[in-house]
């Protein structure tokens, strides 16, 4: 394995934007070279030790996806990638930083919301569900436990936040304010179709999709386009069939694992307040969340 790339250093093209995990390079004014550097996310803060190979297994694993819903499988939606390898945009010398764990995607407009869909009450949505009975203002029915299955998947969208800052649960009502109705209308009707066929495809490899967010932009002609990355470990709840049990927190493929630890750590002596600095993930943390990424990857795409 190669080693963990926690930020590429681009020297060809210019640097559009660095998030929690992607950094972003211009190509011309109509294509992103997007980097999955090995960065891991938790609550919204970057944490200081990358996991190595999590990049290049986060690309190979949209990829994957992009492959089954965009136009060369199940045509759900239009889809950023462009086709172009990435290495054919940079020096030679930065071939090894954008190998495996590259796309090359069409500019989009991104919009402002994060189209999160539920199949399952878990995390956030368990705790707000607990406190009224609903998520981001839908309702569900009484008697629901920790990691029920839902009565058919909610749209349960969120706000963009900044790089540090927490994004917003926000109920449809809020998103058709921000974007207007037809469009908030097609992102969650598309968004549920998307969830549901994907949902379906990974219980056949014994993988559980409690929940996954999509991020969406348009393009010059204003078409309606599925961006960034797509139901990976970082934007989804996946958990092994095999040991569900509502009721309790299923063990987890994703970073789950590092929030349960988080969710125990200190910082100074006392309990780490989820903001930065985050505490130093230790090395068996890491080796053991990187595992649970490659066992996913393996599992969907055997």
């Amino acid at each position: 394995m190669n080693a963990a790339l926690h930020t590429s250093t681009l020297h060809s093209l210019p640097l559009l934007a660095r998030g929690k995990v992607r950094d972003n390079y211009a190509v011309g004014d109509d294509r992103i070279l997007m980097v999955a550097s090995d960065r891991l996310s938790a609550f919204d803060v970057i944490m200081g030790e990358p996991i190595p190979g999590k990049g290049a297994l986060l690309t190979q694993m949209a990829l994957f996806w992009f492959d089954k819903l965009g136009p060369k499988g199940q045509n759900l939606c239009p889809i950023h990638l462009t086709g172009d390898a990435p290495e054919s945009v940079v020096a030679a010398d930065e071939v090894p930083q954008v190998q495996e764990r590259s796309m090359l995607v069409k500019r989009l407009t991104p919009l402002p919301v994060e189209a999160v869909v539920r199949g399952y009450l878990a995390g956030s949505g368990w705790k707000e569900y607990q406190e009224g009975g609903a998520v981001c203002g839908v309702a569900l029915p009484a008697g629901l436990k920790n990691a029920s299955k839902l009565p058919a998947p909610i749209y349960t969208p969120a706000a963009k936040a900044a790089v540090g800052d927490h994004d917003e649960n926000i109920t449809f009502e809020r998103t058709v304010e921000m974007i207007g109705l037809d469009l908030a209308t097609r992102i969650r009707d598309i968004s549920i179709q998307i969830y549901q066929v994907a949902a379906e495809f990974a219980l056949t490899k014994g993988i559980i999709i409690a929940d996954t967010k999509f991020e969406f932009g348009l393009d010059v002609d204003g078409t309606l386009t599925l961006m960034d990355e797509v139901l990976t470990p970082d934007s989804s709840r996946f958990w092994p069939a095999e040991s569900y049990q509502e009721g309790t927190n299923p063990p987890s493929y994703d970073k789950q694992f590092v929030r349960d630890w988080l969710e125990q750590a200190t910082v100074d002596g006392k309990p780490w307040n989820k903001t930065p600095p985050a505490p130093s993930v230790p090395q068996e943390v890491i080796e053991k969340t990187a595992a649970k990424y490659q066992e996913a990857l393996q599992r969907l795409t055997a």
